[in-house]
């Protein structure tokens, strides 16, 4: 218990693509979301999946998986009010309930140092069930 406490409490390494992903997500529009993981053995923040340009909010849903942690971010496009093409980046933590508690410890006191690097991010949203960031929650904190 002592060995997870101290890899929880110093953090993870970012790996360099983790913020190259983001930044083509961000500038290029290559991409519409980019999935995080931890890889506990290298102690590190890596690229779990990234979401083409045509995937939507389905594909993000479905790249997170039911029983392990996740971080994700995804470029919200929609109309507003007045009729403007607007963007929104959301930072999700992926937390659900079967997962391992060590895994919700290490990503709860990781995701500072990710979140940090992440220059852009308008939104941040906690999920433990596929209700709590359902694109209806998305559309709605957009607005």
């Amino acid at each position: 218990m002592a060995m997870a406490f101290k890899m929880a409490t110093e953090g993870m390494r970012v790996k360099q693509e983790c913020l190259s992903s983001f930044m083509e997500m961000k500038w290029k529009k290559v991409s519409r979301y980019v999935v995080y993981k931890i890889d506990e053995k290298a102690r590190e923040v890596m690229v779990d999946k990234v979401g083409a340009a045509g995937e939507g909010y389905d594909g993000l849903a479905a790249a997170l998986p039911a029983d392990d942690c996740r971080y994700a971010v995804f470029d919200f496009d929609f109309l507003s009010c007045d009729n403007c093409q607007r963007s929104k980046i959301f930072f999700i933590t992926w937390s659900p309930t079967a997962s391992r508690i060590r895994s919700k410890i290490l990503y709860a006191t990781s995701k500072q140092g990710l979140r940090r690097l992440l220059e852009g991010i308008h939104y941040e949203v906690q999920a433990t069930d596929p209700a709590e960031m359902g694109f209806d929650v998305i559309r709605e904190r957009a607005k």
